[in-house]
């Protein structure tokens, strides 16, 4: 990264604030720490923005909204493709800040980088796609269409979980549109995004148009939604604070889009392929550690299969390679943090206490736990209700279609589900039942691409992210009219 992105402190780097395309300190200089969570060594440090630093983050975003915002579509897209580029010959250094900050095994940090750079394209492709209409009047001579205009400046509050796709999406998408951007990361992991801001500088983006202002969440997020000035915010991360901002945005009348938890379902159908379906659960819940919003952790199953599906699916589980990220061969990692490992034990306890079975794993060394199947799960228990986030599933016996329904809609989330199964009419008939987002057709819960209408309802979201969709929320519609001659007036 650029030197001037970090100050080396006692052996330590510690990366500053990135503010209106200078690299800075906060004016009362507090550090917090970033913690590897493969070993729990200090990683790095990072400046803590407080008010002055955010206020002046808004106000070289606003500023820069003048020139950026009626920037030609060709220059938007030639900046988002010249990212693309710089990512492309910076992916070592990439992948291995994304192993070291968030515990990313080595072929998940590969696969991120690789959907930001196809996510930068998609949005660069998207730039001479931001459409108006014509529309029919009454009005003799009178000529009437709609334009979408750019909101302004964008708040964007990322997590940790996939902090460099995550943040990446909703600034490329933002930025295509003629936004400009300010971005408060993870405090698990605000290295990444000091990255993403290291990665715009060298492509030559302009000053004020990207600012990165890591920070405690409550102090930083409450300027953003309080401020004036900011138009939307966009959310990704907990239901709990997704909730709050929602409640604080409404009192200023702000937009905002919320990508929240998830207690995702997998239904297996009685004439599904055992081994598939196996493999499909595996990968939708164990990948990066379980910590995925869309993870399916309820795996649904029809009874003439369940004992059969459950005891491959336990020797499944039993053959994933628990290791260090740096290890190609690892599959799952490290939890982020110590406190989930005690977290998950909560739940599980509980679960155990009311009747469940572990039927594998349910330990952890360190921050490692070991993959997790339980059987038995009823909905008196926490885990039924809760999100784990992490590599912890229930195996659910149903007795027909109709009740792996009802047991799927019996959230409070909404994000993602999926159905295995080779009846077309029973996957078309769940999938339009199921209280949920997005629905995949014989596949895992684990699904995502730049251009589709990604999001979720009841407790898991607000809006939606991705191509069109991004237009949705990331402009205004205003509605011209003009008139061809004279009207005739009644009066």
């Amino acid at each position: 990264m650029n030197p001037a992105s970090y100050d080396v402190v006692d052996g330590v780097r510690t990366y500053k604030l990135f503010i209106d395309g200078q690299w800075v300190n906060s004016a009362r200089n507090i550090t917090a720490d970033s913690i590897n969570p493969a070993d729990g060594s200090l990683f790095a440090r990072t400046q803590q923005a407080g008010a002055p630093e955010v206020t002046r983050a808004i106000e070289a975003a606003h500023a820069a909204f003048a020139s950026w915002g009626s920037s030609l579509a060709s220059t938007r897209e030639k900046m988002l493709l010249k990212v693309a580029e710089v990512i492309d010959r910076r992916t070592p250094e990439i992948r291995d800040i994304l192993i070291d900050e968030c515990g990313s095994v080595f072929n998940k940090a590969l696969w991120e980088i690789d959907y930001v750079t196809d996510c930068l394209r998609s949005a660069a492709g998207d730039v001479r796609h931001v459409m108006g209409e014509t529309m029919p009047v009454t009005q003799p001579g009178q000529i009437s269409m709609s334009v979408r205009r750019p909101l302004g400046v964008v708040a964007g509050i990322a997590p940790f979980n996939s902090p460099f796709l995550l943040s990446m999406k909703k600034i490329a998408f933002a930025l295509a549109a003629g936004n400009t951007f300010v971005l408060k990361p993870s405090e698990e992991t605000p290295i990444s995004a000091a990255l993403i801001a290291d990665l715009f500088e060298e492509a030559g983006l302009p000053t004020g148009v990207l600012n990165v202002v890591p920070g405690v969440p409550a102090e930083v997020g409450d300027i953003l939604i309080a401020d004036p000035r900011v138009k939307l915010v966009t959310f990704t991360g907990s239901t709990r604070t997704g909730r709050h901002l929602a409640v604080e945005a409404a009192k200023h009348l702000k937009k905002f889009c919320l990508e929240m938890g998830g207690k995702s379902p997998l239904i297996v159908l009685k004439d599904a392929d055992l081994d598939y379906a196996v493999n499909a659960a595996a990968f939708g819940v164990f990948l990066h550690q379980g910590q995925v919003c869309m993870a399916n952790s309820k795996v649904i199953v029809e009874a003439p299969i369940f004992d059969a599906f459950a005891e491959r699916f336990v020797a499944k589980a039993k053959g994933v390679t628990v290791g260090h990220p740096r290890d190609t061969t690892s599959v799952v990692g490290p939890l982020i943090r110590e406190s989930q490992c005690a977290f998950i034990d909560s739940q599980l306890a509980d679960a155990r206490e009311k009747g469940a079975e572990v039927l594998t794993g349910g330990t952890h060394e360190g921050r490692y736990f070991q993959p997790t199947v339980l059987s038995g799960v009823t909905s008196d228990m926490r885990i039924y209700h809760e999100e784990s986030f992490g590599p912890v599933v229930s195996l659910i016996r149903v007795e027909d279609a109709e009740a792996a329904l009802e047991v799927a809609n019996d959230t409070a989330y909404g994000l993602s589900a999926a159905v295995i199964t080779n009846d077309l009419q029973k996957a078309l008939n769940i999938s339009l039942r199921l209280e949920s987002g997005m629905v995949h057709v014989n596949d895992c819960t684990i699904s995502d691409e730049p251009h589709v209408p990604f999001g979720g309802v009841k407790n898991s979201g607000f809006g939606r992210e991705g191509g069109r969709s991004s237009w949705e929320e990331l402009t205004e519609q205003k509605w011209i009219t003009i008139q061809m001659g004279q009207r005739e007036f009644p009066f």
